[in-house]
């Protein structure tokens, strides 16, 4: 918890910070450095594997779509990785937070910044992928108003099945 008092940790050039009244995590935009933790977040809370020039390739296309939860030190906690590829429709990709920051509110700061971000950029809906034994997780988006929109056989890289969920902003 941070004291309201503590000074909040210098943004770098172009990164806007915004602090979480949960924690000391702070939201930024992604940083080809954040790669290597970003992949372990990925392989442990995913049970993924992806080829580290993805991160930055997908980042490219919408800067703002990849957010970055940092503790006070900058090392990520945790992250949200949403692309536009849909006229007026943003997915996410990728999202994730270390297992020892989970249930304390990070991810929903997440989610409540890409929304807003999503609403800026004029965009209405909002899609995702989600593996159908997460219960975790889909209890999460259910609460963030997503809905299954579709089954997804064999969708993961192990075989498992997946949901496609959506929700309107």
């Amino acid at each position: 918890m941070r004291c309201i008092a503590d000074t909040a940790p210098r943004p770098e050039q172009g990164y806007a910070l915004e602090p979480f009244a949960g924690g000391a995590v702070y939201l930024r935009n992604f940083h080809p450095r954040d790669i290597p933790r970003i992949s372990e977040i990925v392989a442990d809370a995913l049970r993924e594997h992806y080829e580290p020039s993805l991160y930055t390739s997908l980042s490219q296309q919408w800067p703002q779509g990849f957010l970055v939860a940092q503790d006070r030190s900058g090392v990520p906690q945790g992250f949200l990785l949403g692309v536009n590829q849909v006229p007026g429709e943003a997915r996410v990709l990728m999202f994730a937070v270390d297992s020892r920051w989970r249930s304390r509110g990070v991810g929903a700061h997440l989610m409540d910044v890409f929304f807003q971000r999503c609403r800026a950029r004029g965009m209405v809906r909002v899609t995702l992928e989600v593996r159908v034994g997460n219960a975790t997780a889909i209890r999460f988006y259910t609460r963030f108003g997503f809905s299954v929109n579709d089954l997804l056989r064999g969708y993961y890289s192990d075989g498992e099945n997946g949901y496609q969920l959506s929700r309107d902003l």
